[in-house]
C-alpha cells in the first residue's frame, strides 16, 4: 500500500487489508476507515458497508467543518446527529457516512495523521471486555509493540457510540498528547474496539496487526502465569526502545 496513490485508492487498499476474513479484525459491516481528501474534506467508509469488499461507491466525502462543530454540542438527538451526518456530505447523493465519521474527522486533524482505521479484532476485544483493558492500553510487553504501536495507547472507557464517543475520544486523545507530546498510534475503546492512526496506510495496518499480536501474547502470558499479570517491560525499558536510533530507522524503513 502506498499513500502516494490517490486517496480513494489508498483507502480502499487499506480497508481490504483490514477486512481480510483470515485476520479476524472485522466481519460483516464492522469497522470503518478514513483518509484526508483535501484541507476541507475527508473520505470515510459509508455506514453498513464491508471493509473487505469496500468499493468506491461505498466511500463518502465529508466536510470537516460540518462535523467538527458537533464535538462542542450537547444533548443533540439521534435524529439531529443523523441530519448533520447527511449534511456533511460533499455530494448529497452519496451514501450516509458512518456515525463514527465524527471521531474520524477529529483524528484526521491531528499532526501528521492522514489515515485512520477502526476495527474490532477478536484478540483485542477479548481484553477490552475484561478487567485487563486499561492495563493492556498502558503497558507494553515486547519491543516491536513499541515500534509499531507507540509507548502506550489511549484508553477510552465505554461510551455510547456516536457523538458522545467522539467527544470522549477527543478529550482522552488531547490529554494523551499533552502528556506524551505526540499523537497516539493506537486508541483502545473499552468493550468496543481499536482505532489505529498514522501518516500512511502502512502505519495504520502495522499498528493494527501488532496490537492484535500483542493482545494474543497478553492472553497467552496471562494463561501461562495462572491468571496473574504478564511480565511487562519497565518504563525505562520502554523509553529506551522508543528512543533508540536503530528503531527510528526501522520505523522509517517500514514506512511507519
Amino acid at each position: 500500500m502506498s499513500s502516494s496513490a490517490a486517496p480513494i485508492s489508498a483507502l480502499l487498499a487499506l480497508s481490504h487489508e483490514l477486512g481480510r476474513e483470515d485476520r479476524q479484525l472485522a466481519i460483516l459491516g464492522e469497522g470503518n476507515t478514513s483518509t484526508r481528501n483535501s484541507d476541507s474534506s475527508f473520505l470515510v467508509k459509508a455506514s453498513g458497508s464491508n471493509l473487505a469488499t469496500l468499493a468506491p461507491e461505498n466511500v463518502t466525502a465529508c466536510r470537516f467543518d460540518k462535523l467538527l462543530g458537533l464535538l462542542d454540542e450537547q444533548n443533540l438527538s439521534d435524529a439531529a446527529i443523523d441530519d448533520a451526518l447527511l449534511a456533511a456530505r460533499e455530494d448529497s447523493s452519496a451514501k450516509k457516512p458512518s456515525v463514527e465519521a465524527i471521531f474520524h474527522a477529529f483524528l484526521l486533524t491531528l499532526p501528521e495523521i492522514h489515515f485512520v482505521g477502526h476495527t474490532h479484532p477478536n484478540s483485542v476485544n477479548s481484553l477490552l471486555c475484561s478487567k485487563w483493558a486499561r492495563t493492556f492500553a498502558e503497558r507494553r510487553l515486547f519491543p516491536d509493540e513499541i515500534v509499531c504501536c507507540g509507548e502506550a495507547s489511549v484508553f477510552v472507557p465505554y461510551t455510547d457510540p456516536g457523538l458522545k464517543l467522539a467527544q470522549t475520544i477527543r478529550a482522552e486523545t488531547l490529554a494523551f498528547i499533552e502528556k506524551k507530546g505526540q499523537p497516539p498510534r493506537i486508541i483502545l475503546l473499552e468493550n468496543h474496539g481499536l482505532i489505529a492512526l498514522g501518516a500512511s496506510p502502512n502505519a495504520v495496518l502495522a499498528a493494527t496487526l501488532m496490537a492484535d499480536k500483542a493482545a494474543r501474547i497478553f492472553i497467552g502470558a496471562t494463561a501461562a502465569s495462572g491468571g496473574e499479570s504478564p511480565q511487562f517491560l519497565t518504563a525505562d525499558q520502554v523509553a529506551r526502545i522508543a528512543g533508540r536510533p536503530d528503531e527510528h530507522y526501522r520505523r522509517k524503513m517500514l514506512k511507519l
